[in-house]
């Protein structure tokens, strides 16, 4: 079944196969690995224009190992889960430093990079190097489980050490390119949530379709209550510019640039006097928004606060600064501190303007590009 499986897939790829993506073009290790980490968890219609502009700005391993975090963050800002920018970042630093600045070509070596999972590494190596390595990204974990019918969520090791197998097992000794290309892209275009089983070239021994039950695979995630999160962003406005401090490199919107949080709008005013050496002279409460993560769900209140005179102590540090929201930033911003920053820089004429001082003019500083 397993030659039958590949050469039924492999025929349907030379006919249908999708084959104008950017990564599909002059397809190099690097170029094959920036397209497998920002396809992660992400659509493709989502990560075309991020891809372009990355590749654009970053042609090679050694450019990106040598551009600032902040350059490479501000390229992934609004792509999400921005561990994956940190690691690329990182792991390019290790391959110029341990590989000559070429992406190894062993298996071993290639997972030992940050960021690096087991079937990144053998998309790398099969699409790029020809190598035969099996892969299972979601997209072949949906088509393998439905032809097979494998129950339960693959997040369990059980199911995944399974769909693991299977892989394998169908992987064929030659072309192993164009068969992991087409088993995503089957997964991507036939094999959806609602399949198109008429168009599929694996439906005549597909054991969900006889089940009559192609819903029921793959399992789900078992239900679990989705928790709430609540915070105030604090808007600390002078000038044309907004007060902004890096995150921490470890856990959300990591290494990005974001606003004061506070879990009481009543801590702002005493925070502006303490670390901006300025009282508030009015605090504006913003409709409340919502960003979703992957597992929580933050309720986010802005307060736009109006400086009553010039902040005493300048940002001038790697973790904070004055912004000026009339320039494009050079650095990458948490998703909705830029929806945010864009409201100030659309109502600069409205009553939220940030104040302007009577006589002279505070030093504004932005992020060195």
């Amino acid at each position: 079944m397993a030659d039958s499986f590949a050469a039924r897939l492999l025929a349907w790829h030379a006919r249908h196969g999708r084959k104008d993506l950017p990564w599909f073009h002059d397809r190099t290790p690097y170029r094959v690995w920036v397209s497998e980490i920002m396809l992660q968890q992400t659509q493709v219609a989502t990560v075309v224009p991020y891809y372009l502009a990355f590749m654009e700005a970053f042609p090679d391993v050694a450019t990106l190992a040598r551009a600032p975090l902040d350059e490479v963050l501000r390229h992934w800002s609004g792509l999400g889960y921005y561990a994956r920018g940190r690691n690329l970042h990182r792991a390019a630093g290790l391959v110029v430093e341990r590989h000559g600045g070429e992406l190894p070509e062993r298996f071993e070596d290639l997972v030992a990079l940050p960021g690096i999972g087991r079937s990144t590494a053998g998309a790398i190596l099969s699409l790029a190097r020809g190598q035969r390595h099996a892969i299972l990204d979601g997209n072949v974990k949906r088509v393998l489980a439905r032809h097979h019918a494998v129950p339960g969520w693959p997040g369990t090791p059980a199911v995944a050490a399974r769909l693991w197998e299977l892989a394998e097992q169908h992987t064929p000794h030659h072309d192993v390119a164009r068969y992991n290309q087409a088993m995503m892209d089957l997964g991507a275009t036939v094999c959806t949530r609602r399949p198109a089983c008429e168009r599929c070239p694996l439906a005549e021994d597909c054991r969900a379709r006889a089940l009559g039950d192609t819903a029921a695979y793959p399992g789900r995630r078992p239900p679990r209550a989705r928790p709430e999160k609540h915070t105030h962003m604090a808007l600390a406005l002078w000038d044309g510019g907004v007060y902004l401090e890096r995150r921490p490199a470890a856990g959300i919107w990591g290494g990005l640039w974001s606003l004061p949080e506070f879990a009481e709008a009543g801590e702002i005013a005493d925070w502006c006097e303490r670390c901006l050496g300025a009282p508030a002279a009015a605090l504006e409460h913003w409709e409340p928004l919502r960003h979703s993560f992957s597992h929580y769900d933050l309720d986010i209140t802005p307060v736009a606060v109006r400086l009553a005179g010039p902040p005493a102590r300048l940002a001038d540090t790697d973790a904070a600064v004055w912004y000026r929201v009339d320039e494009a930033p050079g650095f990458g911003l948490a998703a909705p501190v830029k929806r945010l920053i864009e409201k100030v820089r659309s109502d600069a004429k409205g009553s939220l303007r940030a104040a302007r001082p009577r006589s002279g003019r505070a030093r504004v500083r932005a992020v060195p590009r």
